[in-house]
């Protein structure tokens, strides 16, 4: 039985949802944050030497980092959904918008958020730089889904699953006003819209508000 050791408010939420789009069969396990120091607990931790979010297990397999964990379970259970071929017009587009969520959104948004932490000068010149690397991200992706629905062009596919959580529930730890961005409201509304997101948030985080705007 596939196993998604799932942490609440973390990138697992992506795999959550994967499941629940492909709608194959799945263990979710449920794993609390420390209420003060909001990590990991340390039988989430023993998962996996990394010891961070997502975990699956599938037999004897344990998986970890999120990228490598969608296309596992894509490559073994999705029959092709949710990905495109090598033949389809719009697939450049889906590798670059798969990877550029975490290679580049996430890590973006995870330096900041820790330097945020450090009470530095507002006008620190890494602070400076790392918010402006943030929002030239957050330009691209609304200039993309203002012109194309999904970010791979008409269909939805698993670099929407990657990017989400940044722009949603990791808005938790990295606040970000989507004011002035229409066009990425639009998107989180077409992605809240779709029941195998709901499913899948409503069994990870339930009770947990959507930051979607």
């Amino acid at each position: 039985m596939l196993t998604v050791h799932h942490l609440g408010k973390s990138q697992s939420e992506r795999i959550i949802w994967l499941c629940e789009e492909l709608e194959i069969a799945y263990e979710l396990k449920c794993y609390a944050r420390d209420p003060v120091t909001m990590l990991a607990p340390a039988d989430y931790k023993a998962l996996h030497p990394i010891g961070t979010a997502p975990v699956i297990t599938d037999g004897d397999l344990v998986l970890a980092e999120s990228g490598a964990v969608v296309e596992y379970i894509t490559a073994k259970y999705g029959n092709g959904r949710l990905t495109l071929t090598s033949d389809h017009p719009d697939l450049a587009q889906f590798l670059y918008w798969f990877h550029f969520a975490n290679g580049t959104l996430q890590a973006q948004m995870g330096r900041s958020m820790i330097l945020n932490r450090l009470n530095l000068a507002a006008d620190n010149p890494m602070l400076v730089a790392t918010k402006a690397r943030v929002d030239r991200s957050f330009d691209l992706i609304e200039a993309r889904v203002g012109g194309a629905r999904y970010l791979a062009g008409d269909e939805f596919t698993t670099a929407d699953i990657m990017i989400g959580f940044s722009l949603t529930t990791m808005r938790y730890f990295l606040p970000y006003d989507l004011g002035r961005r229409p066009n990425i409201r639009d998107y989180l509304g077409r992605i809240a819209a779709r029941p195998a997101y709901q499913r899948a948030m409503q069994k990870g985080d339930p009770g947990m508000a959507l930051l979607l705007t």
